[in-house]
């Protein structure tokens, strides 16, 4: 039962974090070439109603993530997450009032099927409460190099599919590691109580990590079109919160024949997610491609 409402508030934040997503793009349009990866840019979105609004949506998509996380394991929440595209591909078709090609149906069905797949065979289950010191320092250092990595590599170039992959990558990696840390909370908070939730490391941790994210994923939405940075950030985010699953919390999926169906799954969900972003181009404008002159 914990299982089902867990992939439940998982597919509520899902739509959630596609609805902010789509109003944060529109934001995106509109920033000045010159305000990306600046303070300016933060003070040009801040007054930015679509860009409130999405944030407000993603504060809600983020209340029930943590539900969800409280319900079940990283492992089982986080890759539900990745229907966050074909979502956000119905609901931005439907503001612009274009229909969805048959292309964009197939692989939204793709990514739902993969997904049902590959995690009914990999069952993701177990898992441990406390993380030693040690391992969150490692978590940590090496989420955060990898983040920055991935930012310095970007900053140089410019903007282009290349810049808006890389700023992708970090930001799924930032959201990754808010995913865990939020999942240390909220267990806190399920077994202490406030005081205990709000007097952990991990709470404000997640919160900076989340904030973190966001400005990273402006900066990917800014750089250049949906068609690099999502598929980056999408599969970047799941794959990462998987093996963060397993090496921090100790979750299992099983292997053996298995991994037949879980591979069979992931190249369905990684074939539509690198169709979707297209499909979405071919539509009509990218809500995150640079407006001309």
């Amino acid at each position: 039962m914990s299982a089902a409402l867990s992939a439940l508030f998982a597919l509520l934040a899902a739509l959630g974090n596609a609805t902010g997503t789509v109003l944060q793009r529109v934001a995106a349009r509109t920033v000045p070439h010159g305000d990306a990866f600046s303070l300016r840019l933060v003070r040009y979105l801040l007054r930015s109603p679509a860009w409130l609004g999405g944030v407000a949506v993603i504060v809600v998509a983020a209340a029930c993530q943590a539900l969800a996380l409280t319900l079940g394991s990283l492992s089982l929440v986080q890759p539900l997450l990745v229907i966050e595209l074909p979502f956000t591909l119905l609901i931005a078709a439907a503001l612009s009032r274009q229909p969805l090609p048959a292309a964009g149906w197939a692989a939204s069905v793709m990514v739902a099927a993969g997904l049902g797949i590959a995690l009914a065979a990999a069952a993701p289950s177990g898992g441990q409460t406390h993380v030693s010191p040690a391992l969150w320092v490692l978590t940590l250092l090496a989420t955060s190099g990898a983040m920055a990595l991935c930012v310095l590599a970007a900053l140089p170039r410019p903007r282009g599919r290349a810049r808006a992959a890389l700023f992708g990558s970090s930001s799924a990696i930032g959201y990754a590691l808010t995913a865990t840390l939020m999942k240390s909370a909220t267990t806190t908070f399920q077994a202490h109580g406030a005081g205990a939730f709000f007097a952990s490391w991990q709470t404000y941790g997640f919160v900076a990590a989340g904030a973190c994210s966001l400005f990273l994923l402006a900066n990917a939405m800014e750089s250049g079109p949906l068609i690099a940075s999502q598929p980056s950030l999408t599969l970047g985010e799941g794959l990462v919160s998987l093996a963060l699953g397993i090496l921090v919390y100790g979750e299992r999926v099983r292997a053996g024949w298995w991994l037949v169906p879980e591979a069979v799954g992931a190249a369905l969900v990684t074939w539509g997610v690198l169709i979707l972003p297209r499909v979405e181009l071919e539509s009509g404008p990218s809500p995150a491609t640079p407006p001309s002159g």
